[in-house]
């Protein structure tokens, strides 16, 4: 069982005799505070330097105590104030240098897709269609369109997320390369793979009695989502390459 102190950050201790672990131990370990942890964020929190496992010479992981208590420490300031990941690291490197640092406030939610893209016009979670016309620029004979491939979706009101008008563009955009929205339904099914895959993650979250839990299910479908996206272009961007040696 790990005994680390609720709250922020803390100096706790896991109940272990200082041997090194193994990333399966770990989760154990961890499991008991944080049920909705996975091997998969142990793992991309060490990508993201958050903790640095020693290896053994045939590259299996192997964690200290020291390490198990720092992704509690991680985990924990994810789920009680909701800090992105980059303000963690540099609050717990503070730390590590011995600098007297005060715990960041908690963040306001933030949609981590949103990075890279224009912002949502009329600042609200719902537009009117009239509204979504105007902020893309398009008519509506070729709105009509992309909703005829299931590119854009109004809900049962009949009004549209805001994220639609970013989607808008993007498919005008395309447009002007000559790609129309039946070139582009291959887009939105590898979008929907994506969401499924998203959704099997945090579904289990949703459905906890814990509600700081399910709280936490939205920020990680955000940062899957960022990731899958993120992911995604990587891919592209190497294909391509690899077909133009």
């Amino acid at each position: 069982m790990l005994r680390t102190p609720p709250g922020g950050a803390g100096n706790g201790t896991a109940a272990t005799d200082g041997r090194l672990m193994s990333i399966g131990a770990v989760l154990a370990l961890l499991r008991d505070e944080f049920p909705e942890v996975t091997i998969s964020k142990i793992r991309f929190l060490e990508a993201e330097g958050l903790v640095e496992p020693q290896r053994t010479p045939s590259g299996y992981r192997k964690f200290g105590v020291r390490d198990v208590e720092r992704l509690a420490q991680v985990l924990r300031l994810q789920r009680d104030h909701y800090l992105p990941l980059k303000v963690i690291r540099e609050y717990l490197d503070a730390l590590d240098a011995g600098e007297q640092v005060a715990l960041p406030g908690p963040a306001e939610p933030v949609d981590l897709l949103d990075a890279g893209t224009e912002p949502h016009s009329g600042g609200g979670s719902r537009i009117a269609r009239e509204e979504l016309l105007a902020a893309s620029g398009v008519g509506e004979e070729e709105l009509n369109g992309w909703e005829s491939y299931g590119l854009i979706e109004p809900d049962a009101d009949g009004v549209y997320d805001a994220e639609a008008a970013a989607i808008a563009k993007l498919i005008r955009d395309l447009g002007d390369f000559g790609l129309e929205p039946r070139h582009l339904r291959a887009v939105k099914a590898a979008a929907d793979r994506q969401v499924s895959l998203v959704e099997q993650v945090v579904a289990p979250l949703r459905r906890h009695r814990n509600p700081q839990t399910r709280a936490h299910a939205e920020a990680t479908a955000r940062e899957l989502a960022a990731l899958s996206v993120r992911l995604h272009a990587a891919l592209v961007q190497s294909a391509l390459r690899v077909r133009q040696i």
